[in-house]
């Protein structure tokens, strides 16, 4: 019997996730960048964190309470799964039409406060439609029943998926200006970042819609 509560293709699985949604520009990405462009490194680190403390909240919320909704309403649970491939075929299209936004094509902010920048990490995450898709509609598509602990299971996959998107973040933030000075120069690199995360997330998107159909377990 295996004696780990998660299996190593179910953790592969939630890294290659993780890394497709970190890699796609979104709320969180867009505004992370543009804060350490025009703020400095320190300050986009500071808004990172904030953006950590959004996804324990989600991490907690979906594992301490609506696993057992899930059960009871299997048409919400069924209604998540389908929004969740919906919203990552929706992304992997904006990646991969013509055009698609760069995840280093960044706007102007103004100076903020370390507080403020903490603060609106939090709420960028919080009101970040991929941070809730991720806890609500993909994490579970990782947890087997069969190995029991289900809620332990969630905590141990969300908390890799933290882990990936804060190192991948907080390299992204650190690198920002200089990739974005290259990117300038090379805009050829910045179509093939698209092309790949737009194709890992468009795999995912079909995997997951495959199991729409399967009700809810704990």
């Amino acid at each position: 019997m295996d004696p780990m509560i998660v299996s190593w293709t179910a953790m592969a699985g939630m890294v290659v996730t993780a890394l497709a949604m970190v890699l796609t520009p979104g709320p969180n990405m867009i505004y992370l960048v543009s804060r350490s462009i025009s703020q400095g490194r320190t300050a986009g680190l500071i808004s990172l964190s904030g953006t950590a403390v959004g996804f324990v909240v989600y991490l907690t919320l979906a594992n301490v309470g609506l696993a057992v909704v899930f059960v009871a309403v299997p048409w919400l649970f069924m209604g998540f799964k389908a929004a969740g491939a919906l919203y990552l075929g929706y992304l992997a299209w904006q990646a991969l039409r013509p055009g698609g936004r760069g995840l280093f094509e960044t706007t102007d902010l103004p100076r903020d406060s370390n507080a403020k920048l903490f603060r609106m990490g939090l709420v960028t995450n919080l009101l970040n439609p991929k941070a809730a898709i991720m806890y609500l509609a993909l994490i579970p598509q990782f947890i087997d029943p069969s190995r029991g602990h289900t809620t332990a299971q969630g905590f141990l996959l969300g908390g890799v998926q933290i882990t990936v998107s804060m190192l991948v973040n907080a390299a992204i933030v650190i690198a920002a200006g200089a990739v974005a000075a290259l990117i300038a120069r090379r805009p050829e690199w910045a179509v093939w970042q698209r092309r790949i995360t737009g194709t890992l997330l468009g795999a995912v998107a079909l995997l997951l819609a495959r199991e729409v159909p399967q009700r809810a377990r704990v």
